[in-house]
């Protein structure tokens, strides 16, 4: 797991980075979701919107641990 990502300038933790990332595509996802019908069907939206960040977040950790440290391992 790459443990720091540099950004500008700055170490950060990189579950920090991949979960800004994910509020981020939740918060752009957001708008669409919300014209489709099913939005109704839901006994609470912001459930939905939690579902989305957690499986959005699992989803870039996996990815990063998966692709990313085989590319930057020597």
């Amino acid at each position: 797991m790459i443990e720091e990502v540099h950004v500008l300038g700055v170490y950060m933790p990189s579950a920090l980075v991949w979960a800004v990332t994910a509020a981020v595509a939740v918060y752009l996802l957001r708008v669409p979701l919300q014209r489709l019908p099913v939005e109704q069907l839901l006994w609470h939206p912001g459930l939905l919107d939690l579902l989305l960040f957690v499986l959005i977040w699992w989803g870039l950790g996996a990815f990063a641990d998966t692709f990313l440290t085989s590319l930057l391992a020597p």
